[in-house]
């Protein structure tokens, strides 16, 4: 089985995917392993939902750790979890994203991991794709690595012949910048406005690091820029890797 994609992006990088000539409208799906994930990469989605490519994102554990005891009133696991999904819903109603393309799986919350992964797979093989955003699992966050790992196997399972985009993130311990979503100060306003909904988030960080989550989501697109020698000042940078079976 072969992919559209497969001549388009076998070639050498890093390349800009604002320059990329898409074959067709593609169907594109987002593996989040937290409420925010999806934002973290807000203007490269952006940019491809603004081009006619269908987007669906997949939440995949609710974060209820992120959530720092007594904010908005969540004390326990559940109202936690129900107020970042919250958060999560309002993020992409002001992107844009249909309410409909919007899951949260609620993985690895005690289930048998069997379960889990039936779960994923079922999720996945209901929503075919070309073109499939997830963490790099090079990462030094357990459940960044978890859902990279989780998503290539189910990819395998279903037999998926997808492209991955894995992107780099502030625990990402290195990675092959193979694509470059490169932004300036007004798309870069527009991102904070759109990290901005994760509150729970924005306020732990100006608590505990004294930025707020919106400045270190862009002080990480800032780097990136630096690194691949762009010359906007950000970028949102990404390895690709192709999904499915292992080649024979």
């Amino acid at each position: 089985m072969t992919n559209p994609l497969d001549t388009l992006l076998a070639l050498p990088g890093p390349r800009s995917l604002r320059a990329l000539d898409w074959p067709r409208p593609l169907d594109v799906l987002v593996m989040a392993p937290h409420p925010d994930d999806f934002d973290a990469i807000g203007l490269t989605l952006r940019h491809l939902h603004g081009l006619g490519h269908r987007l669906q994102l997949a939440v995949l554990t609710g974060g209820a750790g992120g959530v720092e005891d007594g904010f908005e009133g969540a004390v326990d696991a559940a109202a936690k979890v129900a107020l970042r999904e919250a958060e999560q819903r309002a993020s992409c109603a002001f992107f844009g994203l249909p309410a409909d393309r919007l899951q949260f799986l609620r993985l690895w919350e005690g289930a048998p991991e069997s379960e889990d992964a039936a779960r994923l797979r079922a999720w996945m093989a209901a929503r075919p794709a070309d073109l499939v955003f997830l963490p790099h699992g090079n990462d030094s966050n357990r459940t960044h690595r978890r859902t990279y790992e989780a998503v290539r196997a189910a990819a395998a399972a279903i037999g998926s012949q997808a492209w991955a985009c894995l992107n780099r993130d502030a625990k990402t311990l290195g990675m092959r910048p193979d694509l470059v979503f490169e932004f300036g100060e007004e798309e870069a306003a527009w991102k904070a406005q759109l990290l901005r909904h994760h509150r729970s988030q924005q306020e732990r960080n100006l608590r505990t690091r004294g930025e707020g989550f919106d400045a270190r989501v862009l002080a990480v697109n800032r780097e990136a820029a630096r690194e691949v020698g762009e010359p906007l000042p950000y970028a949102e940078v990404f390895e690709l890797q192709r999904l499915g079976p292992p080649s024979p």
